[in-house]
């Protein structure tokens, strides 16, 4: 990766909006670091990337497991030698209602949801300075939950609410962070495909300072 080039790590990396959002920076000329589950949607997306002219790295981490996922963003970090835009996507799509969903359940989504957010910022913030963006895929489901996903809605809420905390944290450093909220289903066509929304994420995360605000909302 060239040291002169901005570089966007992307967690929870995959084909839906994560990639697209990858697809977005590399085009504007990012290089592009990778942190997912599925070691072939990795290198798939990651030969895409190159096609774009980004430099490329990809890990298959566990975002849940603190140590493996500090130590993939710290390597990223190390091989880079700076990280200007973090973007966490992950969630948990458990299909249960408040009256099925256990509490296990419940707090293991969040420590995907909602947890691995905290991991990979704290892992990061050593590789980040001034100008520096943390970006977040939220979803209007923090406002309106869907009963028959219970947890889902507690992510995104429990998510959201933590951007804010960074944002706040982290301002006097130069380094702020976003959440933007998309306030519809993603679908193949129209405003809501994941490439629209990584347009939003994008125009959220480079927008001036002044004025910045920790949620944007995404309605189409």
């Amino acid at each position: 990766m060239s040291e002169s080039r901005p570089v966007i790590v992307v967690v929870g990396a995959g084909p839906g909006v994560s990639g697209s959002v990858a697809r977005r920076f590399a085009d504007e000329g990012h290089d592009v670091a990778l942190l997912g589950q599925d070691e072939a949607i990795l290198e798939e997306l990651a030969a895409d990337l190159r096609a774009r002219g980004a430099s490329v790295g990809h890990t298959v981490a566990d975002v849940t497991d603190e140590k493996s996922a500090r130590a993939a963003v710290r390597r990223f970090g190390e091989h880079t030698g700076r990280i200007d835009v973090l973007h966490f996507n992950p969630s948990a799509f458990r299909e249960k209602d408040p009256l099925t969903l256990t509490v296990g359940e419940l707090l293991d989504d969040v420590a995907l949801g909602v947890g691995a957010l905290l991991t990979v910022v704290q892992a990061a913030r050593a590789f980040m300075s001034a100008g520096g963006r943390i970006s977040v895929t939220g979803s209007m489901a923090a406002d309106e939950p869907w009963e028959g996903a219970a947890s889902l809605g507690v992510q995104k809420a429990g998510v959201r609410n933590l951007v804010h905390s960074l944002d706040k944290t982290l301002e006097p450093h130069g380094i702020r962070a976003v959440s933007v909220t998309v306030r519809g289903a993603l679908s193949r066509e129209g405003a809501f495909t994941p490439d629209r929304v990584a347009d939003a994420i994008w125009s959220a995360v480079t927008r001036d300072e002044a004025g910045w605000t920790s949620e944007v909302p995404y309605a189409g």
